[in-house]
């Protein structure tokens, strides 16, 4: 399993490296008005995504090894044929994404339902290998043909959408051949396969589309009280600041497929919190990191107009640090069939990130959306906190970092150097 993990770091790095370089490029190109549009775009996409994968993606790793892709993967994408429509009505009428794109939204998004259907197996049969590969493919795509775009004369945010276009469509075609040879399920299926497709499905997005909404709705309470230029600002802030996610999430994804394959309640348990620790240990390491870099190499990197970060990032950190948690027991929950307490943890971080908001952003801008996200996010996090000890029966102290822990971890580094 550190091999897995390692290997999944590695290529989370390249990910999220390939991400701020589309940033970099839009900010030296468009400026920080162009990376808002660019941020409503993507957050547009994604939640469309949602919506018509709910019966992809994470339901996919809890079902695929235990019922045939045959009764799987054809209902998926019917549903995302139907939920990408529906998509396009409600984020055209609720004006969600800038005039004039809400149709490239629809069709990215179910461009992104269909290879979040075909990830989903290679996670559901433990083949996290070939889901790295994929996603740092569609990342290295999207960043390649964007540059190519961008730095022709009179860039556009239009720029960035042909190159979703050309990456989520290969991607999906590579996801979907790497599970051509896929083998047969070595779990029992659960009793009316249907109805527990539909039901953890629906919970799955149910609780992902709380999450990005728990995460992104300051993106619009930001342009409805102030501009989309301060939104472009707050994106990137966003974006470094969730780099602290990257081992998080990394683990996160290796937990989740481990989880789904194993019975043993105790097994589970334990990997969780393991996963926990050295989480929220990595994501400490990288925010300190981060808050070091001067203002100055921001600038440079993003463009003359990105200026005043380091502040919104501090206050940001306490909820990073509280996501970092939460990846493991988010998983965790997905990996048992017990998404309600995804759904319950997001539901009640955007009640405390609506309050929060309303309460602060007029006032108080950037710095008022970041305090919003850290309150909402504590919430979400000490929500599922003592759910997981109530489920597993862990109790608080075995969720802290020791001794021992560390000596494990440098055993487990050790023994996989020998090898």
């Amino acid at each position: 399993m550190l091999k897995q993990i390692t290997g999944t770091i590695g290529a989370r790095i390249i990910t999220t490296a390939m991400g701020l370089l589309v940033t970099v490029v839009a900010g030296h190109r468009l400026g920080v008005e162009g990376i808002g549009v660019i941020g409503l775009i993507a957050l547009g996409i994604t939640l469309v995504g949602l919506l018509a994968g709910a019966f992809g993606g994470g339901v996919m790793v809890y079902m695929v090894p235990r019922v045939p892709l045959t009764r799987l993967v054809p209902p998926a994408y019917a549903w995302a044929v139907v939920l990408s429509a529906v998509g396009y009505v409600i984020v055209k009428f609720a004006h969600l994404v800038p005039e004039g794109y809400a149709e490239h939204v629809a069709v990215l998004a179910f461009l992104q339902s269909g290879y979040s259907i075909h990830t989903g197996v290679l996670l559901g049969q433990q083949r996290v290998r070939d889901y790295n590969y994929v996603d740092m493919l569609r990342s290295v795509l999207l960043l390649g043909v964007f540059a190519l775009l961008a730095f022709r004369p009179s860039p556009t945010p239009l720029d960035y959408v042909h190159a979703a276009y050309g990456a989520y469509g290969i991607a999906l075609l590579a996801s979907a051949l790497a599970t051509r040879n896929s083998p047969p399920p070595s779990m029992p299926a659960p009793a009316g396969v249907w109805r527990t497709m539909a039901s953890q499905g629906l919970m799955v997005q149910g609780a992902n589309g709380l999450q990005l909404v728990l995460y992104r709705v300051s993106y619009w309470l930001i342009e409805h009280y102030r501009n989309t230029s301060l939104l472009g600002l707050y994106v990137v802030a966003n974006q470094l600041s969730e780099g602290a996610w990257l081992v998080p999430r990394s683990v996160a994804v290796v937990l989740y497929s481990k989880v789904s394959n194993t019975e043993s309640t105790e097994g589970q348990k334990r990997v969780t919190i393991d996963m926990l620790k050295l989480s929220v240990s990595c994501a400490v390491l990288a925010l300190v990191a981060l808050l070091l870099v001067p203002e100055a190499v921001f600038a440079w990197v993003f463009g003359p107009e990105v200026r005043g970060l380091r502040p919104i990032m501090a206050v940001l950190a306490p909820g990073i640090l509280a996501l970092a948690a939460s990846q493991a027991f988010s998983h965790y929950f997905s990996g048992t069939a017990q998404n309600k307490h995804n759904v319950n943890s997001s539901g009640i971080g955007l009640l405390a990130m609506l309050a929060a908001g309303f309460a602060l952003i007029p006032g108080y801008g950037l710095l008022g959306a970041a305090a919003s996200g850290s309150v909402a996010y504590l919430a979400a996090v000490t929500y599922q906190a003592v759910a997981f000890m109530r489920v597993t029966g862990a109790r608080f102290g075995e969720l802290l970092p020791t001794a021992a822990d560390a000596r494990r971890l440098r055993g487990l580094v050790a023994g996989s150097q020998k090898r």
